[in-house]
């Protein structure tokens, strides 16, 4: 590799660091509002389209997950429900709801932060990204800034149990009830992204 392609790689990877720091921006206001952390943004032709942040409890709504938030979003703004050429990043693996989402609008690049074991369905529990019999599969990839989400989840979880008031205050949301994910759920892995690593 020459010195110019390994400056434009380093420019690129600055690029899409950008945009997962946006999500982990909208994942903060989550959980300054007493939210689960989990934090969105969605990517067309270089330009952040939408972002969103969970508002479930806010909201009262079991749709109010980020991703959905940020789905709704772009479709606005483009004025379509296929987001085709559109790249998520987000914090945390999407739950199964959530994956199904992305499925239905064509959403053609998923970048991940932190891993869900116990609840992911990008490839830790099931892959629904990648489903061979659906008529679209994205591109997936998982690891990027995985240790900032995982800390700033890691950080929720133990304001909450400290709290002594946090089930009235959040609608009686416990550790890990939330996608069952705690601090021990997350997977924050060490090594870069790499695509389709969430298979594995």
């Amino acid at each position: 590799m020459g010195l110019f392609d390994g400056l434009a790689e380093a420019r690129e990877q600055k690029k899409i660091e950008g945009y997962m720091r946006a999500a982990l921006k909208e994942a903060q206001k989550a959980y300054d509002m007493h939210e689960v952390p989990i934090g969105c943004v969605i990517v067309k032709d270089d330009k952040i389209i939408a972002k969103a942040c969970n508002k479930r409890n806010h909201d009262r709504s079991v749709l109010s997950h980020a991703e959905i938030l940020a789905i709704s979003q772009a479709c606005k703004k483009i004025k379509d429900w296929r987001l085709d050429g559109c790249t998520m990043y987000v914090t945390l693996e999407p739950c199964p709801m959530c994956a199904g989402a992305i499925v239905q609008a064509r959403i053609h690049h998923v970048v991940i932060g932190a891993m869900n074991p116990k609840a992911g369905s990008a490839g830790s529990v099931i892959n629904i990204l990648k489903t061979p019999g659906f008529n679209h599969q994205c591109e997936v990839e998982s690891g990027l800034l995985a240790d900032e989400s995982s800390a700033l989840l890691s950080s929720f979880f133990k304001d909450l149990r400290e709290t002594k008031d946090a089930a009235e205050s959040t609608d009686g949301i416990a550790a890990g009830d939330d996608e069952e994910i705690d601090e021990k759920n997350v997977a924050a892995p060490a090594a870069a992204p790499t695509e389709n690593s969430s298979e594995e």
